[in-house]
């Protein structure tokens, strides 16, 4: 299905005005969301707010990220063609369907079983088969296909769970919002020989990751 002629215009002019416009650089990661189809992974009614600047719900008291947001957390990512990425939070879809155009295979793990399915089936209309899904505690990572060269957290967190953090070797990356509901950083994690170093991105937000294995006080 071929998108229509304004759709096409208006992803244009989203990627030219809300990402390069704010400082988006990677030409890569421009090209991406110039391709993903945004408003695939939205409910027909919203498909005409696909560009609008700003997040959008996507059901179950979730939310599909503001464009810059997807843009910068993938080009802090520094995602080449060679690498693996862990995903945690699939969503609807669509961060991972960008990652999944930037590098050699993706891992998302998402917990709500209805916006997982819903997700799959985006991935097979984009003919996306280098994406792994998995239902599941996020915190938990994928222990058997790491390690990652890049992990993506796309919920907030108070701290950055340890089982992620091991699944990273040298090299690698984290990126997470960090912080309570009322205060989240974006923070970029990269791995050195000698630990770890951080810096941060500015305030974002995002809703709160859930999962009984890291946080327990923070689970329903």
């Amino acid at each position: 299905m071929r998108p229509a002629r304004e759709t096409l215009t208006a992803r244009k002019r989203m990627v030219r005005r809300q990402l390069a416009g704010r400082g988006i650089r990677n030409q890569r990661v421009l090209a991406a969301l110039a391709w993903v189809p945004r408003e695939w992974f939205l409910a027909p009614p919203l498909a005409a707010q696909a560009y609008r600047d700003g997040p959008l719900p996507i059901g179950s008291g979730q939310t599909i990220s503001q464009p810059y947001i997807v843009a910068l957390m993938t080009e802090a990512l520094a995602p080449r063609r060679r690498d693996r990425v862990l995903e945690i939070g699939t969503g609807s879809g669509y961060q991972t369907a960008i990652l999944a155009h930037l590098v050699r295979h993706v891992y998302t793990i998402e917990r709500l079983p209805d916006l997982l399915v819903e997700a799959e089936e985006r991935f097979r209309r984009l003919g996306l088969g280098n994406i792994d899904t998995r239902l599941g505690d996020g915190a938990a990572g994928w222990p058997e296909a790491a390690p990652f060269d890049g992990i993506l957290i796309t919920a907030a967190t108070p701290r950055v769970p340890d089982p992620l953090l091991a699944q990273v070797p040298p090299g690698g990356r984290i990126v997470a919002p960090v912080g309570d509901r009322a205060e989240q950083e974006l923070v970029i994690l990269e791995r050195r020989a000698d630990g770890w170093m951080e810096r941060r991105a500015g305030g974002v937000r995002f809703v709160p990751l859930v999962s009984r294995l890291a946080f327990p006080a923070e689970s329903p």
